[in-house]
């Protein structure tokens, strides 16, 4: 199952998974190719700017340095050894899977497929994907997986942001249609990756991706849940969850918010739910908890109306200061924001808004654009009330709660003070 190669990895998608891998497998002395359909994406890499968060301009230039190039081309594909698929699997309008970015890349792949390729999917999806969906696809021209060609699943671990795991010390799941395949997805990551953790099979290792995310999801709704009681009967939440994270055993912390976002955590457990379905068999707590996580925008927004009301003001006519709308602290990604549901759901009752947010300079709600101010220091100080969404680290919280007017903390990240109010 060898042949002569002309580029070591080809990763198609260059987003931010296939950036950071791409990125990581040039400076292990890796000939990369990267390939992305955005001519937009391409001709900004090949200039040196990237669009990343985790991607400095810096590194995109180092890697041009190293031989990176990204194409936009499929034929590319044809002189790489390997094969990485980092395409986007988001969501139906129905909330099923859509993998039409898979379906284009693994077509891509077929058209261009040559004996002794690796082909690897880490695209989040559900159990049975690479078996069921990927190998026809690619057997299609006469090769067959584990014989001609070598095929795996590998979930992708990125965690945008994080300032202390990225792709090189994070283990990397591997899991291959055949013993060999895992083996040469092992071989391939462990040039580049600290750590490899070897799956059964693809299903295994589809299922750990979504086993992790869906474990956090329910979690998240959990003390979701109980923020929503706590405040009836006299609880602070966040310190008990402070007091129970003591416990060097049996506990993991969580946090409530409000509402989740991202690619992850919002989409992924549907990929669960889809395949348990097709079964015909109810998957009731997945289900309870997206319902819970899908209603704190609403919850957020009802909370601030109470904070109003207790001031003698309505939400119609004040104005209502929003700080950091992505999805998480410290990035520019606004998938799944719950900021958005907020931000409709304030307008829809005749709020005045305003934002803050460093990572984001232009920000729509429902088509019209949102005021976006400079100084949030200076806005809170005269906004009705400023509500935290998201803690960048451009915003300073003891600050902030001495200046703003009434502060209505979302994250629990500020101290206690006479106007600010805990989700």
């Amino acid at each position: 199952m060898s042949r002569p190669t002309a580029v070591d990895l080809v990763v198609v998608g260059l987003g931010y998974v296939g950036l950071p891998l791409a990125r990581s497998a040039t400076a292990a002395g890796l000939s990369v190719v990267g390939l992305d359909r955005s001519r937009q994406v391409v001709d900004g890499l090949n200039s040196g700017r990237s669009h990343v968060d985790d991607v400095t301009d810096a590194e995109v230039r180092t890697m041009l340095d190293q031989g990176f190039e990204a194409v936009n081309s499929a034929e590319a594909i044809a002189g790489g050894d390997a094969v990485v698929v980092c395409v986007p699997t988001p969501l139906t309008g129905h909330g099923s899977p859509d993998l039409g970015a898979v379906h284009a890349a693994v077509d891509d792949i077929a058209a261009h497929l040559a004996p002794g390729t690796l082909v690897i999917l880490e695209s989040t999806t559900y159990p049975g994907t690479t078996d069921e969906v990927v190998r026809p696809r690619l057997e299609a021209g006469g090769l067959r997986a584990g014989r001609d060609f070598h095929l795996a699943f590998s979930p992708e671990r990125i965690d945008p942001g994080n300032p202390r795991f990225g792709l090189e010390n994070t283990p990397k799941v591997v899991g291959g249609i055949t013993e060999d395949c895992t083996k040469a997805a092992r071989a391939l990551y462990e040039r580049f990756v600290g750590s490899v953790v070897a799956a059964k099979g693809t299903r295994e290792a589809e299922m750990a991706k979504l086993l992790e995310n869906t474990y956090r999801h329910v979690n998240i709704a959990l003390v979701n849940e109980m923020s929503m009681f706590c405040r009836e009967i006299g609880v602070d939440l966040w310190d008990a969850i402070r007091c129970a994270a003591s416990k060097p055993f049996g506990f993991a912390p969580f946090y409530p918010g409000p509402g989740v976002g991202g690619h992850c955590i919002p989409i992924d457990p549907n990929y669960l739910s889809y395949k348990v379905r097709s079964l015909g068999i109810p998957f009731r707590f997945v289900e309870l908890a997206q319902e819970i996580n899908q209603r704190m925008p609403v919850h957020v927004v009802n909370r601030a109306a109470d904070v109003l009301n207790d001031q003698g003001k309505a939400v119609r006519g004040s104005r209502i200061l929003l700080l950091g709308v992505t999805y998480k602290p410290d990035i520019s990604d606004q998938r799944e924001s719950p900021a958005l549901a907020v931000a409709e759901q304030l307008s829809a009752r005749g709020a005045e808004l305003a934002y803050f947010d460093p990572r984001v300079p232009v920000w729509t709600v429902g088509g019209c654009p949102v005021e976006r101010v400079e100084d949030y220091l200076a806005a809170a100080e005269s906004a009705d009330l400023t509500v935290l969404l998201q803690p960048h680290r451009e915003i300073d919280l003891v600050l902030l709660a001495d200046r703003a007017r009434l502060l209505f903390d979302t994250r629990g990240k500020s101290a206690d003070h006479p106007r600010v109010v805990k989700l």
